[in-house]
């Protein structure tokens, strides 16, 4: 099969060396990739938003399978536009894919389907959003309604906190917004829980633990993820049924009820309260870094899987994992999430020895005759796997520590919650 994978960051490298080790694959393309892909895929230069070339690429190169990475070709419906095209396609549809291209739409599901999730106010101006903020008790959670990178969500704990987080939505810093989501802060533990769906049957896949804030002990602003670890510690027999039950199935059900089907990964980002789930977020892709410790446990053949679920034939699979534990530790760029420099040279990491434990993916480089450079905020995913959490740690933190690149900095506490028990 050729297949082209969408996207430019650590979840497409880790999704193209996971489809390379197929026997069905003939030919990758990753587009655009990135200095990571280019081991194990073509790297192409088109720009997402560019449909038509797109299409035209897809055919000219006999392209059997278009897996998506990121949310925003979705959201913006791309998955319609290739089917339309007869071009199959690995990710939902542009009505499915509003669970994440609008927070508010989502919120008013959860409250149709009876989800539980935090309760919720929605305003349409910094005026009434001010004067709600008065009475709350803090602290409380503000988002921005539409993409964001996953950088959209204030955590705040004084009203001039909150004050600050409006103005800067309602001015456009996530582009343009019409509306803001005030929500009660939920005190408990996160959790990142997978499925996968044909959109007639799903199969579960895997649950981690993303961190977000960029300080260690989960200080600082929110970022796209500054680390990750699989298993959740928080899975159980009892929680996983709640979480079925109370969560995916009545969500499915929404799906069905819009009259469309979910084709792809469904990430939904929970909060732990008291044993009982809550919904926080969905997103309509594999999370990132959740999709880089996710996949080295995966036993089973990726692209099988992904190519039965756009035939709808997903129950016919059997998923298999390695009864192992994975951790990622993001090396990102100093000054990240805030503005940071570019086209750093990283030395000798061609150098740093690896082995069938230890993977390091790609998520903002590019490769210029034979020399890497840093071109994003997150720049490489160090991941290990072990038996233990904390030996996996270490492996990766040491494998950073050997990396000659002084424009960097990495949470060390990955996984603390559980480590230091």
């Amino acid at each position: 099969m050729n297949v082209a994978i969408l996207g430019s960051g650590g979840r497409e490298h880790a999704l193209s060396k996971k489809i390379s080790e197929s026997r069905k694959i003939e030919r990758i393309y990753c587009i655009p990739g990135n200095a990571g892909t280019s081991k194990f895929a073509t790297n192409i230069n088109i720009e997402l938003n560019n449909f038509q070339k797109l299409l035209k690429f897809f055919k000219n190169n006999f392209i059997d399978l278009v897996v998506i990475g990121p949310e925003k070709p979705l959201v913006d419906g791309l998955a319609d536009f290739l089917k339309l095209n007869r071009i199959k396609v690995f990710g939902p549809n542009k009505k499915a894919a509003r669970l994440e291209g609008s927070k508010i739409f989502t919120k008013n599901l959860c409250k149709k389907y009876k989800i539980p999730t935090a309760k919720f106010g929605i305003f349409k101006n910094k005026k009434k959003s001010f004067q709600f903020i008065k009475n709350v008790k803090l602290p409380i959670v503000i988002k921005a309604d539409n993409l964001a990178a996953g950088k959209g969500v204030y955590i705040c704990n004084t009203v001039n906190q909150c004050k600050k987080a409006i103005k800067e939505i309602f001015n456009g810093k996530f582009g343009k917004a019409k509306k803001v989501l005030i929500e009660e802060y939920l005190n408990g533990e996160e959790m990142s829980y997978f499925i996968i769906s044909d959109g007639k049957s799903f199969k579960k896949f895997h649950t981690a633990q993303d961190h977000k804030r960029i300080f260690e002990n989960d200080k600082g602003p929110n970022t796209g993820g500054m680390g990750a670890y699989t298993p959740s510690g928080l899975i159980n027999k009892k929680l996983d049924k709640k979480i079925l039950k109370k969560i995916i199935l009545p969500t499915l059900k929404a799906i069905k009820d819009m009259k469309t089907k979910y084709i792809g990964f469904l990430y939904a980002g929970l909060m732990i309260v008291n044993e009982e789930p809550y919904l926080i977020e969905y997103n309509v892709r594999m999370g990132d870094p959740e999709c880089q410790t996710i996949l080295p446990l995966l036993k089973t053949d990726l692209l099988k899987i992904i190519n039965e679920t756009c035939n709808q034939n997903l129950k016919k699979i059997k998923i298999e994992w390695f009864k192992k534990k994975s951790i990622c530790i993001v090396l990102s760029s100093r000054g990240y999430p805030g503005a940071y420099k570019k086209n750093i040279l990283i030395k000798n990491l061609d150098n740093l020895k690896i082995n069938k434990n230890t993977h390091i993916f790609h998520a903002g480089t590019k490769l210029v005759k034979n020399k890497f450079y840093s071109t994003g905020g997150r720049v490489l995913n160090f991941v290990s796997t072990s038996s233990s959490l904390k030996i996996a740690r270490s492996f990766s933190i040491q494998l950073i520590n050997k990396l000659k690149w002084n424009n960097g900095f990495f949470r060390k506490d990955i996984g603390h919650k559980i480590i230091n028990i």
